[in-house]
C-alpha cells in the first residue's frame, strides 16, 4: 500500500515570530483561508504535532503538509434546475437568469468552511449542462458556454454559446462593444440630470477585495449611460428608477458607477445601500420596514448578431414579480412621483 503524499518544510531562524498560517500562505502559494482550512482538518503538523493557525514560529521547526495544499480544481456538474429559456437554436441560447443564482462556481464562491461539493451546486452552468447536450469549451471546464456574466443578485438576460465557433464570434462582438445591453435599476435618491454618462475606470478595492472602486488610478475603462424613467417620492424616501446601457462589462460596473454618484442600487449593501428601508413617522406611528433580499438590478434587454447568420436577435425581459411587488409596496401611501426633470 502506497504512503500518502506529504511535504516537509523547515523553518529557518529568519522566520521566527511569524504566525503559522502567515508563513505557510507564502510558502505554499495558496490563500490564507485555505491554509487555515488545512490546519483545522489536521493536515498541517509542526514537529509531528497539531498546531493552531496562530502558533508563533521560533525557527528550527519542521512542518509537515499532508496531501496537496491546493484544492482540487472544480468541474461543472449537471443538475436538474429549472431554466427560463427565451431563445434557443443549434448555436446559442438566451436565458432569463433569476436573482440568487451564480453563473458558475469559483474560488470566491465560498469560505474555507464550505466543502467542495457545496461550492459547486446550484449554478447556471450546472443547469445548462443538464438542459443542453453540448456547450462550448472555450471557457474551460468550470465555465462551459459562458460568454459573459451577471452578478449573483442581478436577474435577467444572459447569452450562452453551444459550440466553440459561436463562442468566439459572440466574444468578439462583446469585445468590439457591438452587443447592446440595457438594465433597469432602482437607486436611492433623485438623480439630478435626466440622463448622463459615467466614464470612470474600475479596479478592485485594495482594502475590501470583494468590492470594486472608481477611486483608484489605473482602473480598466468603463462606460455606463443612464436615463431617468421615474423619480419616486415615497414614504420610505426618494428613489430614481433608471434605464442603464453599458458599453463595457466590468465587474460590478453599474453598481459601482451609480454608487460613485452617491446613488447606490437599492438592496446593494456592498456599495452602501441600507439593508432595510424605514418609513417616515406619520401621526405618531411608525410603519413596518421593508427589505429587498437582492439588488434592484435587472438585465432587461439584449441585442446581438447571430454568430452564424448575422441576423439581429433582440429580446426583452420584464421586471420579475418580486421587483414589481417591491415597487408597489414602496409606492403605497407615496408622497408623489417626481417630474421627468429636476426643478
Amino acid at each position: 500500500m502506497s504512503k500518502p503524499s506529504y511535504r516537509l518544510i523547515s523553518v529557518v531562524p529568519g522566520n521566527a515570530g511569524q504566525r503559522l498560517d502567515q508563513f505557510l500562505t507564502s510558502r505554499l502559494d495558496v490563500s490564507r483561508a485555505r491554509v487555515q482550512e488545512l490546519i483545522r482538518a489536521g493536515k498541517i503538523l509542526v514537529d509531528d504535532a497539531a498546531a493552531k493557525a496562530s502558533f508563533k514560529l521560533s525557527g528550527g521547526e519542521r512542518i509537515t503538509v499532508l496531501g496537496p495544499a491546493a484544492r482540487p480544481p472544480l468541474r461543472a456538474i449537471a443538475e436538474e434546475i429549472p431554466l427560463e429559456i427565451l431563445y434557443e437554436d443549434d448555436d446559442l441560447a438566451i436565458i432569463n437568469k433569476p436573482a440568487g443564482m451564480m453563473v458558475h462556481a469559483g474560488a470566491g464562491a465560498t469560505d474555507a468552511r464550505t466543502n467542495e461539493d457545496a461550492r459547486n451546486r446550484g449554478t447556471l452552468v450546472n443547469a445548462l449542462l443538464h438542459h443542453f447536450a453540448k456547450l462550448s469549451a472555450v471557457g474551460g471546464e468550470l465555465r462551459p458556454g459562458i460568454v459573459h456574466r451577471l452578478d449573483k443578485d442581478t436577474s435577467g438576460l444572459i447569452v450562452v454559446a453551444k459550440n466553440d465557433e459561436s463562442h468566439r464570434k459572440l466574444a468578439a462582438q462583446f469585445a468590439r462593444r457591438e452587443v447592446k445591453k440595457t438594465y433597469i435599476a432602482l437607486v436611492h435618491g433623485w438623480i439630478k440630470q435626466d440622463s448622463g454618462t459615467i466614464a470612470a475606470g474600475i479596479s478592485r478595492d485594495r482594502v475590501c477585495r470583494t468590492r470594486m472602486t472608481t477611486r483608484q488610478a489605473g482602473g480598466r475603462d468603463a462606460i455606463s449611460h443612464y436615463r431617468v424613467l421615474r423619480r419616486l417620492d415615497t414614504a420610505f424616501g426618494k428613489f430614481t428608477l433608471l434605464e442603464v446601457k453599458i458599453d463595457t462589462g466590468r465587474t460590478h460596473q453599474i453598481r459601482v458607477h451609480l454608487a460613485s454618484l452617491g446613488h447606490p442600487v437599492v438592496g446593494d449593501r456592498l456599495y452602501g445601500a441600507p439593508g432595510e428601508l424605514r418609513p417616515q413617522i406619520r401621526a405618531g406611528k411608525r410603519d413596518k420596514t421593508i427589505a429587498l433580499p437582492r439588488n434592484f438590478l435587472h438585465a432587461a434587454q439584449l441585442e446581438l448578431a447571430h454568430p452564424r447568420t448575422g441576423k439581429r436577435i433582440s429580446l426583452h425581459s420584464p421586471l420579475s414579480a418580486e421587483l414589481q411587488a417591491f415597487l408597489a409596496t414602496m409606492e403605497k401611501g407615496h408622497a408623489g412621483t417626481g417630474p421627468a426633470s429636476s426643478t
